[in-house]
């Protein structure tokens, strides 16, 4: 017996959708699978031209597929904003926001606004885009926000007296501390919604342990080198499979506010998506509310 899949996800005529990162891995199958329901698909990428040429495989797989390309770098948060612009003066409507884009586990490097890249892409970049974005998602009754994290948020903690890794810098654990800000994020979303009675729903997801371009641009050589050639091909589940719990966070109606979606198998490595329970930590109002006000002041933005 099968878990969810792509079948089970409802049509999506006439409801529009952000993806970041679409060009490739998650992303791209995520944009693919709405396309494939009818929705208007923005696939929000950081190059114009691999979101074109993704987009044209889209086409070619959807041939009525409903897709636009446009241009958004989450490490610089004036291309946030700019992008943030021009789809609200072009979209009269925002039904999903899936914040998918991220990098991993990368040597130190800092965004155009002198974030750690990490933190600044996979949380601040994401944090900002949502809260320019959140009049639209506001409307015709509400969309849903899509936070993409994953399993190793559970060994995650927020250093708030070293959030951009100045003084003590490790790649692996700024990766963790961004994911689970990532469902920090959600949690503190999603509470903010249902105590101020807006329509909209936040949710969190993994992808498992899916084959995706990620790997090969993360961590040393000799783990890119183990990622590509030996794990990705023995452990890796695809990236249509990964993809699945970003689906189903984004159009599955029976799920409940705030819900947690990824594979459980092994390990959460694998399988079919279903509700799961994140870390007690990526459940703590008091950091929550604490990462939400430091957000609010690194990005200048507010809800």
């Amino acid at each position: 017996m099968t878990g969810w899949t792509e079948a089970d996800a409802p049509d999506q005529d006439g409801r529009v959708f952000v993806v970041t990162g679409a060009n490739s891995g998650i992303g791209y199958e995520v944009a693919r699978m709405l396309a494939a329901k009818k929705a208007q698909v923005v696939m929000a990428c950081r190059s114009e031209a691999r979101g074109q040429a993704a987009r044209a495989r889209i086409q070619e797989a959807v041939p009525n597929a409903s897709a636009e390309v446009m241009a958004l770098d989450l490490a610089d948060l004036e291309s946030v904003r700019a992008f943030a612009a021009a789809f609200l003066e072009r979209y009269p409507r925002l039904d999903g926001l899936i914040n998918n884009a991220g990098v991993m586990a990368l040597p130190r490097q800092l965004t155009v606004q002198s974030f750690e890249m990490q933190f600044g892409v996979n949380h601040l970049g994401h944090f900002a885009l949502t809260a320019r974005l959140w009049p639209r998602l506001l409307d015709d009754g509400g969309g849903r926000v899509v936070n993409v994290s994953s399993e190793v948020h559970r060994g995650g903690k927020i250093r708030f007296d070293d959030l951009m890794g100045e003084r003590r810098y490790d790649r692996w654990a700024a990766y963790t501390q961004s994911k689970l800000a990532n469902l920090l994020f959600t949690h503190q979303l999603q509470r903010m919604a249902t105590a101020t009675q807006r329509p909209v729903s936040a949710y969190g997801c993994h992808p498992g342990y899916a084959a995706t371009e990620l790997q090969g641009r993360s961590g040393s050589a000799i783990e890119r080198l183990v990622f590509t050639n030996i794990t990705n091909r023995l452990l890796a589940q695809s990236a249509t499979m990964g993809a699945l719990p970003s689906l189903r966070a984004a159009v599955d109606t029976t799920l409940t506010p705030g819900d947690y979606v990824g594979p459980a198998a092994f390990f959460g490595a694998r399988g079919y998506p279903k509700v799961m329970e994140p870390s007690r930590a990526a459940r703590d109002d008091d950091v929550a509310q604490r990462l939400w006000a430091a957000s609010e002041e690194l990005t200048k933005e507010t809800f």
